[in-house]
This record gives structure tokens, sequence and C-alpha cells, in this order.
């Protein structure tokens, strides 16, 4: 059982943007953002999905020329999810609550703008999600590389270190961090969202992985086969 409140008792921000927010609809400025946010994250997946299909830009515009379009797509479709992901976390929207110690908050006064008043529970809640997903995201654009990371352009199947025990950490890291500041934040909208986003990074590895298999062939099929996509462990 949850609590939602309607307005945002936990951040207090500069008395002329409150000012500025109290002349707008405030229902309607927090629609209109994560909306926008929404269907950002939505419309970044059909340039994802032309990023990783090589083989047809190449075909169409050349090596050369189809790899640098690629890349280029890759980067623009990478760095657009997460911030647009960035977008559902922020966006001004209703807060939930978790019945349980929400007498006791932590205060977090973030450079003088604003302060986060972070209930207990979901502050712990957050962390538990947060920590493992960033380490995912990290490590596994280390073992990869920035320019693949980037680009979606694979050299090689890459089968050693986290790799070894998920195909997709990066995108793991991605939907745990999305559900722990969603929690930190207490963002009721962006919880709402919680089952799009593990999709769309579903459907995300799923062309990935489509590609992976007509470029690497048999070697790609057995590494499916062997680690599992998401959770280590389930194979």
């Amino acid at each position: 059982m949850m609590f939602i409140c309607d307005k945002l008792p936990s951040i207090r921000l500069f008395p002329s943007i409150v000012d500025l927010i109290s002349q707008i609809d405030f229902v309607y400025l927090m629609s209109i953002w994560f909306i926008i946010s929404l269907l950002g994250t939505m419309g970044v997946v059909p340039i994802h999905f032309l990023s990783v299909e090589h083989s047809r830009l190449e075909e169409r515009y050349g090596a050369d020329k189809g790899e640098r379009i690629g890349s280029i797509l890759g980067m623009i479709s990478g760095w657009g999810i997460f911030i647009f992901l960035i977008g559902l976390w922020i966006s001004p929207q209703p807060q939930f609550l978790i019945p349980l110690l929400q007498d006791i908050v932590f205060i977090l006064p973030l450079f003088g703008l604003l302060v986060l008043q972070i209930p207990l529970v979901h502050l712990l809640l957050g962390i538990a999600f947060v920590i493992p997903g960033a380490w995912f995201g990290i490590k596994g654009v280390i073992e990869i590389g920035m320019k693949e990371s980037e680009t979606h352009r694979s050299e090689r199947v890459i089968t050693t270190g986290l790799y070894s025990r998920m195909r997709h950490p990066q995108y793991t890291g991605a939907i745990l961090s999305h559900i722990g500041i969603t929690f930190i934040l207490s963002a009721f909208y962006s919880l709402l969202a919680t089952p799009l986003v593990i999709f769309i990074n579903y459907i995300l590895c799923w062309k990935e992985e489509k590609e992976l298999v007509m470029e690497f062939g048999e070697e790609y099929i057995q590494y499916q086969k062997s680690v599992p996509m998401f959770i280590p462990g389930t194979k």
C-alpha cells in the first residue's frame, strides 16, 4: 500500500522559481515535462534500431559512410535515452510514500538550490538498486570500451568478466538505477513508467542480439544459450 501526495513538500526552490510556478497550471506543467520525457524515451528506440543495422547501412551508403552514420545514430540514441530517463525522474510529479517508518526522513541539501527530504525506507530501497545498477553500468562500459558502448558496434563477442555472467550489464544497470532513483525521489509517474522502461530496455537488447547473430552467427548463438540476458544465474 502506498500513499500519493499531489504536491512536492520535500523540494524547496528559490522563492522566485516558486512564484513563477504558482502562476502556471501545476498539473499541466507536470504532465507536459513528463510526457515529453516519456515520448522521447520511446522515440529514440527506432533510432537505436537503425544504428545497429550495420550491414544495411553499409550496403546503402558504403562501408565507411555507413559505419560513420551508424556510429552517429548510436551516440544519439544512447545519450538520448539517458537524457530522457533523467527527465522521467526529475520532472515535477506527485510523490508516493511507502507507509513504513515514514516519519524517519533523510534531509539532503543539493548545492543550495533545493533540499530533498527522503523517507528512510525509500532511501534504503533506492541505494539497494542504485549501487549495483551503477556498478553494472560502469563495469560494463569499462570491459567493452567507451567507443563500442556509444556506437553499439562490436568487433568481437566478449564473453569474459561481467559479460560471462550476463549479456547486457549496461541495460541491467539502467533498469536497476531507474528503479532506485524512482524510490529516492518518490517519483510516482516514474514508478508507473517502470514497466515501460523495462520493456524498452528489453527490446533494445532484442534488436542488438538479432543483429549480433547476423554478424557473428553460431558463436553468438552459443553465447546466448550459456549466458542469461539480464539476471546472473538464471541459465
